[in-house]
């Protein structure tokens, strides 16, 4: 079943003059006030110029990090966003500095065709987060028409995300979900075989869900990164002072058991790439084998584990990568994820990212223009792939009746 059955799509909906709240996920990294990857907001041009296109009085709200204090609300404001959107949409982008004051609600009205409202980042106020009914009512008292753009937020029960939809008749879902949606489920449905899917980052325990929900699916599983040491460990395979989840080991045991039952492959890094101390000048070595010395950590996959894993990828139908090869922010430590970016992109297969680490190491790489698709959504992607059911989905679901 597809994840948007009995969910409207914004271009169903008549926007003409209508106050249109969009909700997206504008929650770019920043330094120093200055954008450093603007991807997320390139990912909501397509749903804001049609509403833009079919004459719409436009209000955005996103989030931007996880302010806590007076002094996040100076570095963490949606300013500098507002300022890229202008830029990229040649529109005039007005910043409201209080979401549920009457200053949106007097000012859209007014708007001209060349303008939109932007929300202050909507975490600034305490009810986003409780999913407060209150703070949803107060928006919903001044737009006609609900979308949700937000993929990488839909996965949190906020009130922009669930409670403000409850209240709303018209809602609908923008280009980016509808784009998500369509590409996850090619992978949860019709994955073309054989299907890799290729983990990596640091936790066997947030890769779990989606391990079982698609273990009789897929073909091949490739394993690399800090997530790696914790199933060479479970082999009785040395790691050193790896990095690795001592009270998963026994779960690593039991899904190692289950993948052997169902005749399914697992493979693990058979070389690494290794330091004595993490540092971004240390000086590397590669193993000889699986195993790592007592007093050395791995920090990336070695040449021959690229290999074997680029060979499994180019004989793939379709691959989901979740998760970099190793510490790919370091450059010396990077070699193993961009060379997976390369095999991707050197495959015929359908190649799907997953959002987070794993996407920012493709963009770092060069070849993201190369990717089926890249989500936006790291947590969400995962969630949606282990069978869970998104809250933000789920409040546009129209039941029938």
């Amino acid at each position: 079943m597809s994840g948007l059955k009995d969910i409207t799509f914004i271009e169903d909906l008549e926007l003409k003059d209508k106050k249109v709240f969009i909700r997206l996920d504008l929650n770019v990294p920043m330094k120093d006030g200055t954008i450093t990857d603007d991807t997320r907001i390139q990912g909501a041009l397509p749903t804001i110029r049609y509403a833009l296109e079919k004459g719409a009085k436009i209000v955005l709200c996103s989030h931007l990090g996880r302010p806590k204090t007076e002094e996040d609300r100076k570095t963490l404001s949606l300013e500098p966003v507002g300022n890229r959107l202008s830029e990229l949409l040649n529109v005039d982008v007005q910043l409201i500095e209080n979401p549920v004051s009457d200053a949106a609600k007097a000012l859209l009205p007014t708007l001209r065709p060349n303008q939109i409202v932007l929300l202050e980042n909507i975490r600034f106020l305490e009810g986003e987060e409780a999913n407060s009914e209150k703070l949803a009512a107060k928006i919903a008292s001044y737009v006609d028409v609900y979308i949700n753009d937000a993929f990488g937020a839909s996965h949190r029960a906020h009130a922009t995300i669930v409670a403000l939809p409850h209240l709303m008749k018209h809602k609908a879902v923008g280009y980016l979900i509808k784009k998500e949606i369509e590409m996850l489920d090619k992978i949860l449905y019709e994955p073309q075989t054989p299907f890799v899917v290729l983990m990596g980052g640091s936790k066997v325990s947030d890769k779990i869900g989606v391990i079982e929900n698609l273990m009789d699916k897929i073909d091949t599983f490739l394993v690399g990164g800090a997530m790696s040491y914790t199933f060479l460990q479970a082999m009785n395979v040395s790691v050193g002072n790896s990095k690795l989840e001592k009270g998963k080991i026994n779960l690593a045991k039991d899904l190692l058991k289950r993948l052997e039952m169902r005749e399914k492959k697992l493979l693990l890094p058979v070389d690494h790439v290794i330091v004595e101390k993490f540092d971004a000048e240390a000086h590397t070595k590669i193993t000889d084998g699986s195993s790592i010395p007592e007093g050395w950590m791995g920090v990336d996959i070695g040449p021959k584990s690229a290999a074997l894993f680029a060979e499994h990828i180019h004989a793939a139908g379709t691959v989901f990568w979740n998760g970099p090869m190793g510490i790919f922010e370091v450059k010396n430590f990077a070699k193993g994820s961009f060379q997976m970016a390369e095999a991707l992109a050197k495959s015929p297969c359908i190649s799907i990212v997953g959002g987070g680490d794993s996407a920012s190491a493709v963009n770092a790489s060069g070849y993201a223009d190369q990717m089926t698709h890249i989500s936006t959504g790291g947590g969400a992607s995962l969630e949606y792939l282990q069978g869970d059911k998104l809250p933000g989905l789920e409040a546009l679901r129209e039941r029938r009746r």
